[in-house]
């Protein structure tokens, strides 16, 4: 019997079903082996060499492979047909041989297939190749180029730029295009322009529209009407004319529209969006549930083409279930998109054409039906008759020959392929598919007396209001000709911002990132909340800005369109074997390496006047009456700019500091009515007389008791707890707020038990007392509430409650009990599986490693144990790795405590096309200038939240209240 090897267990399971008895089918559970994320697994001095490691959730699946090959001989991987896939079967044979799985003589064998069918799988294991080292090299390349961009760009963000998190080789160009077209949306000007139209009936009484076209022998365009006026003279005209309206001309032109092609991956994710507002990987993940059941060919790919065969079974099923009038005379083939050969599989598409989505297993869900109904619908209809249709101009003229108006008009003749599917669309768009009535040179086509006037009444009060505005599009309008003719006002519009499906659409015209990749970028910018999504549009967040504006200033060349588009190509040239992988590498990094050293000295100051000019329209907009938008509205003598803060978080504040204490958020905030001035709103006073005022500081709003003097320096505040808004905070709720931390009661076991909000949200804490002949306090335990509105509500045995389940799980202060003692290590030192938040975890001095989530506690072993321990301290540095069988080693003296690395070799690698997330702001100069009163405050938040918002906030990694 040989060993099969695939990704994951559903394919595994299905495979093994086509492949019966003779085979042992094991999944390797995705890739098994990466780069360590720390600095040095890609060595550019030593012809990169990388360094890669098992990861500890994948060594069990490889020791299940070479125990299976002890008695199975043979070995055949069957992972992915594409790049991605071609790697994993390199990686674990590579790390088979290096556990001597392997021998001289066992046979390896790749085979690939595009689908999960019995066919395609016998096919694939008669005709078994070599790993494709090319493909391999290539994968090899990108991942090198990835981690280099990463663990090299993302420390230079973190130094020079608080708050920023990381920086990716294709996830920072994404991000740009998000940024840049916001920033045409906010420098558009948008110009006014009236629309004509009116409603005719034509002898017969059917009524229909028509739009002015013509004027006094002037063509009437789009923006032609640019003024009310204009355009009321324009209705006046047709109105007094209305009696005299005819048909000059009917124009009927026969047209034919084809269907789209099969789906490749970036057309499903773009129409999976459209349609059923699916995000990219939502759409990924179900397409590879259905890939892995074997319903559909391989979803990663850019190819549009189908196999014969497949072309056969869906022109037969057209006709079994819509007849031979749908089964156009040849099949259509249409032409690769792909410009790598090792992208262009098969389209996606079922693999039977005549299981529709009603027909699938009951083990798929709502997500895995959706889509495939779209696929097999898609699938369908691209080998489908196109539909014939009619489009009909019909020129409208006055007597006098003063007036002009078209109507069109679009008939379908034969639906063909629109039977079963049509495309959506991105953006609205004018409708031009309403059919025209039956109309006949020369006869009149007097105007319908107040027919348009109430159906755009109707339309309006039918419309959500939301969604009015767009439907109409009419800021304002004039009726004229007894209600029968409009003249809408309308204002030309901005660019709209990017969904999903659009951003992928674009990436893929301007060729960033590949099939595989557009989910995963499209998901780490939304993580690292660089982009938000709002009513499925990606906006971006101030902190996203400034990276953007950052690499565009001063590593223009890496975040450009064009270089980014030229190494994806580059990068395909290697898997078709044209260049050497190092040779790339070489080339880039030489001139990479040099413009991260070119930023070493570079000043945050310097830095921050850059984004302040970049950004201007943005931070400090134009008010109109021709004043400096960034004097100062408090002072009046000092200049807003860009400033950072410890924690991380980006604010405007006055340049006349400490004098002037004006601070506003980097969004701005401070205009319109009801806005929270610089000297905050008042709400009222105390029953001491105190005022009590909401504020906007660095880090959001807050609610203040007092005023700020020398003899009051630090007035006690309180920040808004999330999801409360500015319009619902009252006297009440502010002096709440102000009250906190709240005493809940005392706990049985003795200490206090409070109620607060800090700056990870609301929280109970107990502070136990004393133990006899200790001179300090036990540490505080703290437990989280899940409502903000507890904070004022909780009582003494929901508390005590809260606290024991927090120590149960042994978070901290607790002296957890393990759940099971496996021994001493070989340094010395007892190995215990204990719980966790995160799950069960073995624990030897320091160093934590969390189990497998398929590992049951009572299970584990000790040597188990060692190589879960190993492999963590190898990523944290915390310890040194053991062999298993050793004895154990008389513990050796307390070692002294590391140095503190630079952030580069503590940075956590996030896969393909990511970089490194931030785990701890970088030191700044202007931390090191900072006064003794802060070491003062940042112990305090050590400590404990506070509640304050100039406390806990400075210290917040997030840089929010």
């Amino acid at each position: 019997m040989a060993v099969v090897v695939v990704e994951s267990p559903a394919k595994a399971k299905t495979i093994n079903k086509y492949l019966g008895k003779d085979y042992t089918v094991l999944a390797s559970y995705g890739h098994v082996r990466d780069l360590p994320p720390k600095d040095g697994s890609v060595d550019p001095d030593n012809g990169f060499e990388m360094l890669w490691e098992i990861d500890a959730k994948a060594q069990k699946h490889v020791r299940a492979i070479a125990e299976a090959l002890a008695s199975d001989p043979a070995l055949i991987l069957a992972t992915d047909p594409d790049r991605e896939g071609e790697a994993i079967s390199w990686h674990l044979e590579e790390a088979l041989r290096k556990r001597r799985a392997i021998k001289k003589d066992t046979p390896v064998r790749r085979v690939a297939f595009n689908a999960i069918t019995k066919t395609a799988i016998e096919a694939a294991m008669a005709a078994p190749r070599a790993i494709d080292m090319e493909l391999v090299n290539a994968y090899l390349a990108r991942r090198a180029l990835d981690y280099l961009v990463g663990f090299n760009l993302s420390p230079v963000l973190w130094r020079k730029l608080p708050g920023s998190r990381s920086a990716g080789r294709v996830q920072s160009v994404a991000l740009r295009l998000i940024v840049d077209r916001e920033m045409e949306i906010e420098a558009f000007k948008a110009k006014e322009y009236w629309s004509v139209r009116a409603m005719l009936k034509t002898p017969r009484g059917v009524e229909f529209e028509a739009r002015l076209s013509e004027l006094s022998g002037k063509k009437i365009d789009r923006q032609t009407l640019e003024t009310a006026t204009r355009a009321e003279m324009a209705a006046t005209a047709i109105g007094s004319r209305g009696a005299t309206l005819f048909v000059d001309s009917v124009e009927a032109k026969p047209a034919t529209r084809n269907p789209s092609p099969p789906f490749m991956t970036s057309t499903l994710q773009q129409e999976a969006s459209r349609k059923f507002g699916m995000g990219a990987q939502q759409a990924m993940r179900a397409a590879q549930r259905l890939y892995e059941a074997g319903h559909i060919t391989y979803m990663r790919t850019d190819g549009i083409d189908m196999a014969p065969e497949a072309v056969r079974a869906a022109r037969d099923a057209i006709g079994d279930r819509f007849g031979k009038a749908y089964v156009p005379e040849k099949p259509r083939f249409y032409k690769n998109k792909a410009k790598n050969a090792q992208e262009a599989h098969e389209c996606i598409r079922p693999t039977d054409m005549t299981r529709d989505a009603g027909k699938l297993d009951a083990g798929m869900g709502g997500d895995e039906r959706r889509l495939y109904d779209l696929i097999w619908k898609r699938t369908l209809a691209s080998q489908m008759e196109g539909a014939r249709l009619e489009r009909t101009t019909a020129e409208i003229r006055s007597k006098d020959r003063e007036v002009a108006l078209r109507a069109t008009g679009q008939v379908v003749k034969f639906d063909g392929f629109l039977r079963v599917y049509e495309e959506g669309r991105d953006e609205p768009q004018d409708d031009e598919d309403g059919r025209l009535p039956a109309l006949s040179q020369g006869e009149a086509t007097p105007l319908a007396a107040r027919a348009l006037a109430e159906a755009f009444e109707k339309a309006r009060g039918e419309a959500k209001a939301e969604t009015a505005e767009t439907l109409v599009r009419a800021e304002n309008a004039m009726l004229a000709g007894d209600g029968a003719v409009l003249a809408q006002q309308h204002f030309t519009q901005p660019p709209p911002r990017y969904t999903e499906a659009t951003l992928v659409k674009r990436m893929e015209e301007l060729g960033i990132g590949r099939p595989s990749t557009y989910a995963s970028i499209i998901g780490t910018i939304q993580d690292r909340e660089y982009v938000r999504k709002d009513k499925n549009r990606l906006i971006p967040e101030d902190k996203g800005r400034l990276v953007t504006v950052f690499l565009s200033r001063y590593f223009a060349k890496y975040v450009s369109y064009d270089f980014t588009a030229k190494l994806e190509e580059d990068l395909d040239v290697v898997s078709d074997g044209g260049m050497d992988w190092k040779t790339l590498l070489g080339d880039f990094w030489r001139d990479f390496h040099a413009a991260v050293e070119d930023t070493a000295e570079l000043r945050i100051t310097e830095v921050l006047e850059t984004i302040n000019e970049a950004l201007a329209p943005h931070l400090f907009p134009d008010k109109g009456d021709g004043s400096d938008p960034r004097l100062c509205p408090n002072c009046g003598k000092g200049r807003l700019s860009l400033r950072t803060a410890r924690s991380g978080g980006a604010f405007i504040g006055c340049s006349e500091y400490p004098e002037c204490r004006y601070t506003r958020p980097m969004g701005g905030g401070e205009e319109g009515e009801g806005a929270i001035g610089p000297d905050g709103k008042l709400l009222g006073h105390d029953d001491e007389g105190q005022p009590v005022t909401l504020r906007s500081g660095r880090f959001g709003p807050y609610v203040q008791l007092g005023e700020l003097t020398e003899e009051n320096p630090k007035p006690k505040r309180s920040s808004l707890p999330k999801g409360l808004s500015l319009e619902d905070v009252d006297l009440k709720k502010a002096l709440d707020l102000l009250s906190l931390p709240r005493l809940v009661g005392e706990h049985p076991e003795g200490g206090e038990i409070k109620a607060g909000l800090g700056r990870f949200g609301p929280f109970v804490v107990h502070q136990p007392p004393k133990a006899e002949g200790e001179k300090k306090l036990p540490k505080p335990v703290y437990a989280n509430l899940k409502d903000p509105a507890e904070v004022f509500e909780v009582g003494i045995n929901r508390a005590v409650d809260l606290i024991a389940q927090k120590l149960s799980r042994g978070g901290r202060g607790a002296g957890a009990t393990p759940l099971k003692e496996l021994g001493e290590h070989p340094e010395g030192g007892a190995i215990s599986v204990f719980p966790g938040r995160y799950g069960p975890y073995v624990k030897w001095e320091k160093v934590n490693a969390t189990l497998p989530k398929d590992a049951t506690p009572e299970a584990v072993t000790l040597e188990e144990a060692l190589e879960l321990i190993n492999a963590k301290a190898a990523k944290t540095g915390k310890g040194k790795k053991a062999a298993p069988k050793k004895a154990a080693a008389k513990k050796p003296a307390a070692k002294k405590a590391p140095a503190k690395k630079a952030p580069a070799k503590t940075a956590k690698a996030e896969g393909d096309e990511t970089a490194p997330a931030k785990k701890a702001p970088a030191k700044t100069p202007a931390a090191k200038k900072a006064p003794a009163k802060s070491a003062a405050k940042k112990t305090a938040a050590k400590d404990a939240p506070t509640g304050d918002p100039e406390v806990d906030d400075v210290f917040d990694g997030d840089g929010k209240a």
